[in-house]
């Protein structure tokens, strides 16, 4: 947004602010254009409570737009570190896709990240040595132990397949695929 696009009630101290508010989000963490839009703009309704709801999104949309110029967002970039980390952590692709959405990635972009970044069986693995399933399993197991184990694996959006998959795989195995995470 350009100064002529701007509503004349903002004042070059709360556009500063808005500039420092969004320098200051964007060197604490990663984030993707929405969730700092919608950080600025409650922080700015907050902070300056007898402006508009106009005046305040001009002011969030300041902040992104900052931010874009000074090279801080970068919503792929954003969704490819996301979902890396999320399959160290074992979670689906279907999970990934659905925190990406609520953090504002737009589909296109998600599913790009996933296709190229996201590995459910590397996932399933990073989650069945998380939680000591499967080859990850201290103990041996009955089958009311297997079922819950495989409910959690299910809960967690994987496939059957590949629930059932890891509580046959071998040790070795897992470690294999297990090294191949980045």
């Amino acid at each position: 947004m350009d100064e002529s696009e701007q509503p004349k009630s903002l004042t070059p101290r709360m556009l500063k602010w808005a500039q420092n508010s969004a320098l200051y989000r964007v060197s604490r963490q990663m984030l993707s254009r929405r969730q700092l839009h919608d950080a600025v703009l409650r922080k700015a309704r907050e902070k300056f409570d007898d402006l508009g709801s106009e005046e305040v999104r001009a002011l969030a949309d300041a902040a992104v737009a900052f931010a874009e110029t000074i090279g801080g967002l970068d919503d792929e970039a954003f969704a490819e570190v996301k979902t890396r980390s999320a399959v160290r952590n074992g979670k689906s692709r279907r999970m990934i896709a659905v925190s990406l959405a609520r953090k504002g990635i737009d589909k296109e972009t998600a599913q790009t990240a996933l296709a190229e970044q996201a590995d459910d069986l590397a996932a399933v693995v990073a989650l069945a040595r998380r939680r000591a399933f499967g080859p990850f399993r201290r103990a041996d197991a009955d089958e009311a132990r297997k079922d819950k184990e495989l409910a959690a694996i299910l809960r967690q959006g994987f496939h059957f397949e590949l629930a059932r998959r890891i509580s046959a795989m071998s040790r070795e195995e897992a470690d294999d695929i297990l090294s191949g995470l980045p």
